[in-house]
């Protein structure tokens, strides 16, 4: 696949644990809305949702599978038992966590490009800084994201979304995803005029628990306090 087929809006679906819409019917339907309202493609968390979105959409999947493991940071695909998961299931993307943090069983950047690469799928790394980004696609990422800007100790507190990394790799003609703290279209155009060539939006679009949640607190000030009689 050509990571050109991506210029455009991704929507990231990946309800958390204790949400209702955590189904892989749920999740499959919300891809289907956004792929019908012009999403170029989905980010999709788990193999069982990943089977479930393919089924559903014939636009290109995004594919991860978050798993903790103890003593390490990283959880995005940080082992070649995960590439296979996402790979089995049908995504023709595999993002994965490409900081220079330590991964388990010892997987470097550039190991785990060429263990995607080796199953025919686009790899798309996950990074936290410019240099991370440059780094991936100097090992053959065909994609790179500032997906864990803010989520790494060297980038706590930063600013999202994170234009600056942007406007620091557009002259290496990289296929540069901004991702993380989009919550307006501004940003997305913002995004675009710094030279991301596709923008993925999760919370802003696809947690419904999320925004329901934020819209019951901002009603709560006003609800009248009720009268003694």
């Amino acid at each position: 696949m050509n990571p050109e087929r991506l210029r455009g809006l991704i929507v990231s679906i990946q309800p958390t644990a204790a949400s209702v819409l955590n189904t892989p019917e749920t999740v499959a339907l919300l891809a289907r809305c956004a792929a019908a309202n012009g999403a170029v493609g989905v980010r999709i968390e788990g193999a069982v949702r990943i089977s479930a979105v393919r089924r559903a959409v014939d636009v290109p999947i995004i594919g991860l599978v978050k798993r903790a493991y103890p003593g390490f940071e990283p959880y995005i695909t940080a082992t070649e038992a995960e590439i296979d998961e996402v790979a089995a299931a049908g995504a023709e993307i595999v993002a994965f966590d490409a900081t220079a943090r330590a991964r388990p069983t010892g997987l470097e950047v550039g190991a785990a490009v060429a263990a995607i690469h080796r199953r025919g799928l686009l790899a798309m790394a996950d990074c936290a800084t410019a240099e991370e980004m440059l780094a991936a696609a100097r090992a053959g990422a065909q994609i790179v994201a500032t997906t864990l800007c803010g989520y790494t100790e060297q980038t706590r507190g930063a600013i999202l979304p994170a234009l600056d990394l942007l406007a620091a790799v557009r002259s290496s003609a990289v296929f540069a995803i901004l991702e993380g703290g989009i919550t307006s279209p501004d940003h997305v155009r913002r995004a675009f005029a710094a030279g991301a060539a596709a923008v993925v939006v999760g919370t802003a679009i696809s947690n419904v628990d999320a925004l329901v949640r934020c819209f019951v607190q901002a009603a709560l000030p006003g609800r009248a306090e009720p009268t003694t009689p």
